[in-house]
């Protein structure tokens, strides 16, 4: 226990944490606050349950991307679509892009928060951790979003 403290006084919070919202569930992130932050963004899915960390750090990586024409416009494919149901061509291009890592255990979630963020009793974490995801606001049936609505009504 000891190492671990000493860890976190030794490196300096660069991070902050903000309330979010992941798809249309309220969750919560880590921004950076400083140009030290190793991290691009730090994003909870609270439907998983797990954290994803964006590395500032660039990799390679193979992506499909859309083909366009002179006037940049995508390429229409031509006759049925394709079998992943595209009506777009592609090509698969070797582009940068930042790593990602998944965090997925509670415990792990936050000691990345305690470790990094300036503010990490900003706001009850529990909400987030419950059994029960629809005391915290919106399932894939029921989204915060329509929930809204329908206390405005």
């Amino acid at each position: 226990m000891a190492k671990k403290k000493k860890y976190i006084e030794e490196n300096p919070k660069t991070m902050m944490l903000v309330k979010s919202a992941f798809g249309q569930m309220k969750s919560f992130k880590l921004i950076p606050i400083s140009n030290d932050c190793p991290f691009v963004e730090c994003l909870f899915s609270p439907r998983e349950k797990m954290m994803v960390v964006i590395g500032k750090y660039m990799k390679q990586s193979y992506h499909m991307i859309p083909k366009l024409d002179d006037n940049g416009d995508q390429i229409l494919v031509k006759g049925k679509p394709r079998e992943n149901g595209k009506k777009v061509k592609e090509e698969r291009r070797l582009v940068d892009t930042c790593s990602e890592h998944y965090i997925l255990t509670e415990a792990e979630i936050r000691n990345i928060i305690l470790m990094f963020a300036v503010n990490p009793d900003a706001f009850d974490l529990d909400e987030f951790f419950l059994s029960d995801s629809d005391v915290v606001g919106g399932t894939a049936e029921k989204p915060i979003i329509q929930m809204a609505q329908e206390l405005k009504a």
